[in-house]
């Protein structure tokens, strides 16, 4: 495994690879690995020639009183984890390489960056359609591999892909989760023994919505409702949101009819966790 900083030689690397008709699977992370990413890199090991990681904290996705300083760097483990996995490269450059002090172009995908968790995060998501466009030139890769815990974020990569013509593909795998249905995040570090039990209600709470829309119930108002008074139950947390959309452009919908998303974002003392399911209705 070997390990690239540089732009220009992630660049030269890559090109080679591809020059001998040999095909990369990208797995772009914040470092901080943990079993969701890893059955992301199981997957792009057994669909590619190459597996190429990136570990890269952007700060261009954390709000003014995000948790950007204290988000968990830990790349000598994260190094042995990609190793063990069978990672041919990972990339890691610095701040000041991706985000030089006369960077002045963003990327925007309307309309659904401004949505879910996009109304609390206002600047998030261009954020991360920034950085991700800036991989993927550096990287080149054939398909990139995203969870579904971030389905906002995949909705908006693939548009971004879709409308920029992007010569590669995305894929999006389950979510991964802990024993009590809690979904993995490299920010579950933050929580206590006691919060990390507690906040496996979110998880209920979207089953919850499951089984009632499995038995009928097609009133997206009452099945909220409902959500909220499981998760009131555990004192420490606090519902950002619960939405119920449609999957295509994560708008509410009227009445639970055919594939939707439930989705949900919760602060657990200071710790924002997000989750979803997607449900036919």
């Amino acid at each position: 495994m070997k390990i690239i900083r540089s732009i220009k030689q992630m660049q030269k690397v890559s090109r080679k690879i591809r020059q001998k008709g040999k095909s990369i699977g990208f797995v772009p992370t914040m470092g901080a690995l943990h079993q969701g990413h890893l059955s992301l890199i199981r997957r792009a090991r057994k669909d590619n020639n190459i597996v190429v990681v990136s570990i890269f904290v952007n700060p261009t996705q954390f709000g003014p009183k995000e948790d950007f300083e204290k988000y968990p760097r830990v790349f000598k483990q994260d190094a042995a984890l990609c190793k063990k996995e069978g990672v041919d490269l990972i990339f890691s450059p610095s701040t000041e390489a991706m985000y030089t002090q006369d960077h002045k172009t963003h990327v925007y995908v309307e309309h659904l960056s401004g949505r879910l968790c996009g109304k609390f995060r206002p600047r998030h998501f261009r954020g991360v359609a920034t950085v991700v466009t800036k991989l993927f030139n550096i990287v080149q890769p054939n398909t990139a591999y995203f969870g579904q815990k971030d389905t906002q974020q995949a909705a908006i990569i693939n548009k971004m892909v879709q409308d920029l013509n992007m010569p590669l593909k995305i894929k999006v795998l389950p979510t991964v989760r802990e024993e009590s249905g809690l979904a993995l995040s490299s920010r579950n570090k933050y929580l206590s023994a006691q919060q990390k039990n507690d906040a496996a209600v979110l998880y209920q709470a979207l089953n919850l919505a499951g089984r009632l829309i499995k038995q009928g119930n097609c009133n997206y108002q009452s099945i909220i409702q409902k959500m909220r008074a499981a998760i009131s139950k555990k004192k420490d947390i606090g519902v950002q949101y619960i939405s119920i959309v449609n999957l295509e452009d994560l708008l509410p919908v009227k009445r639970v009819k055919g594939k939707v998303l439930i989705a949900l974002a919760a602060h657990i003392g200071k710790t924002r966790l997000i989750d979803n399911i997607i449900i036919n209705g």
